[in-house]
């Protein structure tokens, strides 16, 4: 089987070009047998580095090789196949790790180690690597009674069903709508770009989807108001009982046995609370210190917003035509008096964003900043004809990591963007292996006869997801578990992803990749200003969304009961209430397609992106006031944060490279609300 199954090959890359989903099951079954066995076998009479660790991370390691494809494959390229196979080898593993936490036998080993006489002999990433682990044979009840842990196996089994049903469901929704637009009237207001992505694939006239790319097309610019709520509507109830599918992918009750099962495994570890559980391994102490955080930057948002939304509202009634401003409008007036104000216009930018282009002056931009060649091999099996394959190597020629970058949405292929591990940084019995990633984004594809054009929010996006991958790649420990983005708090994650966005508004790097696809010209000067002058452009009200959706997340984890049920509407209801805005219509069903939360990892941790946003804006201004192309300065964030991975604590992390700890002021400059909070 091991030479006809390319997923038990010893290999640094999957064998993308043989890999197929019945090789995922058996080779699955294979490496959890041999991983069983393995750990049986395993008597060391005085553990330490050799005896325990390293044979532990080497099964662990072959595990998270052999699935990572099969992960992957069934966001990029999802069929039926792909999903079955990867719901039946995600069971499977979760079933094996809920033994392995429940091993009293390996739990003793760790704790032998820890007290023994080789503790004193282990570096700092060892070290990490076994209270971490120690902490979570504790998190993953290894500690309760022997029926308690049938239970919470079974919750945790039941638990993965349900958070993948989600995902599949809200993939399965967005791909079952679409909306054929036959008369060219309902077009007005689309650019060239967007009427190229909404045509029918190989048919006549144009259809709307709930693609990322087509629905932002549509929000932002589509005239036909109509047009715009029904996209909108169909948007925001998807997988729900509301909406033009209405029950048929509905995730009420994975919400609700969400919530359950997640209550149940906090409490039976001693929790009261989901959301207690959840910073159980985050850098915030306290539910307390989360809701003060985001009611604290509410207060500081709330009168820049406020004013926003006036201007928005007297807008577009002069302007727009729009006595009553709803939520399917924001987007549109905002693109429009943006464009006014600013004269900043996405039919403007995206000529100057062809994705070869940004993509090649990302790359020089890490390169130069951290001393590393980043080149593109055409010699690696992908996935997708679009998909690109790069490796970076220091400056002695040392390769240091290596990613595929997949940037085009397609019908298969889920929506958002993400970066994912195809490979931890290792020590392996031919020396190190670097750590792999998959970068994973959604814009527009080529138009038939031209390139792909970004637009501002696309090359956002794209620096957004190589910074988690330069924090993957750029990592010097060579314990997978405490290396990269692994062993790192949740709250600090978007830390590193976060702060390579701020590139995106400096003219003085835009100049570097911004010329335009027919002419070659630069990006003009003039109008790179007025770009960056825009950053702040109702600022105050996109800091209201986000806070929207983190106060109803922890708030969600914090107060669920299961004698009141999930209450999701009312509780959105209340934060709306709280937080402000335009009203959301009734009919919104945000949680129902919220993935993030109940299918993502980001369960009472969607608070992160401004928490680490806070890291991210104080890093960048250490550039600011530096040099934003200061080499001395990469240096120190990359031995500071990104080589470190999970080896001591965020905090220590932040505070080594500033020299003092984060200062909230540097988010408030950024996001111009500094001035209202005086």
């Amino acid at each position: 089987m091991a030479a006809a199954n390319p997923l038990l090959e010893d290999r640094p890359l999957p064998a993308f070009d043989r890999i197929r989903p019945a090789h995922a099951a058996p080779a699955i079954d294979a490496i959890l047998k041999d991983n069983r066995a393995r750990i049986r076998a395993l008597a060391p009479a005085r553990p330490d580095e050799a005896s325990l660790l390293r044979p532990l991370e080497a099964m662990e390691a072959r595990l998270a090789e052999a699935f990572s494809p099969v992960r992957h494959l069934r966001a990029v390229r999802n069929s039926p196949e792909w999903r079955e196979a990867y719901h039946e080898c995600y069971q499977k593993i979760v079933d094996y790790e809920s033994e392995l936490a429940h091993d009293k036998r390996l739990h003793g080993l760790f704790e032998d180690l820890r007290q023994g006489d080789s503790w004193a002999s282990l570096g700092p990433a060892r070290r990490t690597e076994v209270e971490h682990a120690l902490r979570d044979f504790r998190l993953g009840g290894v500690d309760l009674p022997a029926e308690q842990k049938k239970v919470f196996a079974a919750n945790e089994r039941e638990l993965a069903e349900r958070q993948a049903r989600f995902s599949d469901r809200v993939m399965d929704a967005t791909a079952a709508w679409t909306l054929p637009l036959p008369d060219e009237s309902r077009l007005g207001g689309l650019t060239p770009t967007d009427r190229a992505l909404l045509r029918v694939p190989d048919g006549a006239g144009h259809r709307a989807s709930l693609q990322p790319p087509a629905v932002d097309a549509v929000l932002r610019r589509a005239a036909d108001r109509e047009l715009r709520r029904e996209v909108y509507a169909a948007h925001q109830t998807r997988a729900s009982d509301r909406g033009p599918h209405a029950g048929k992918f509905d995730n009420s009750e994975e919400i609700e046995g969400i919530l359950r099962l997640s209550r149940e495994q906090a409490r039976l570890l001693g929790f009261g609370t989901i959301a207690e559980h959840a910073l159980a391994t985050r850098m915030a102490d306290s539910p307390d210190e989360v809701l003060e955080f985001l009611r604290g930057l509410l207060e500081r948002a709330r009168p820049r917003a406020a004013a926003e939304l006036a201007e928005l509202r007297d807008y577009a009634r002069a302007e727009c035509g729009i006595a009553e401003l709803e939520r399917w409008d924001l987007a549109f007036v905002s693109e429009r008096l943006r464009g006014e104000k600013f004269r900043v216009r996405d039919a403007e930018l995206r000529p100057y964003f062809p994705a070869d282009a940004v993509i090649a002056g990302m790359l020089e931009l890490a390169g130069e900043l951290f001393r590393i060649d980043i080149e593109r091999r055409e010699d690696v099996a992908v996935w997708h004809p679009d998909v690109r394959f790069y490796e970076l190597r220091g400056a002695d020629g040392e390769l240091r990591g290596r990613f595929y970058l997949d940037p085009y949405a397609r019908p298969d292929k889920r929506g958002g963007a993400w970066m994912d591990s195809c490979a931890s940084r290792r020590r392996a019995a031919d020396g190190a292996r670097p750590a792999a990633a998959y970068l994973s984004c959604n814009a527009a594809p080529p138009a038939a006869g031209g390139p792909a054009l970004f637009s501002h929010d696309d090359v956002l996006t794209l620096f957004h997801e190589f910074g988690h991958g330069l924090h993957h790649m750029l990592t010097r420990v060579e314990c997978p578990s405490v290396g990269g983005i692994d062993g790192v708090e949740w709250d600090a994650v978007e830390w590193p992803s976060q702060w390579l966005e701020n590139w995106c508004w400096e003219p003085a790097v835009l100049a570097r990749f911004a010329r335009h696809h027919e002419t070659g010209a630069p990006l003009p000067a003039e109008l790179a200003g007025r770009l960056r002058d825009s950053r702040r452009f109702n600022a105050g009200l996109a800091l209201l969304r986000q806070l929207e959706l983190a106060l109803f997340d922890f708030r969600l984890h914090l107060e669920y009961a299961p004698e009141r049920g999930a209450r999701t509407e009312e509780l959105l209801a209340e934060v709306r209430a709280e937080v402000g805005g335009v009203p959301a219509p009734e009919f919104a069903r945000t949680a129902h397609s919220f993935e993030h939360i109940f299918g993502g990892g980001y369960a009472a941790g969607y608070y992160s992106y401004k928490w680490a946003e806070v890291l991210a804006a104080d890093t960048f201004a250490a550039f600011a006031e530096e040099g934003l192309l200061n080499q001395e300065t990469a240096a120190r964030f990359e031995r500071c944060m990104l080589a470190a991975g999970g080896v001591r604590p965020a905090r220590e992390m932040f505070e080594a490279f500033r020299g003092r700890p984060p200062d909230l002021d540097a988010l408030l400059r950024q996001e111009g609300l500094l001035a209202e909070s005086a």
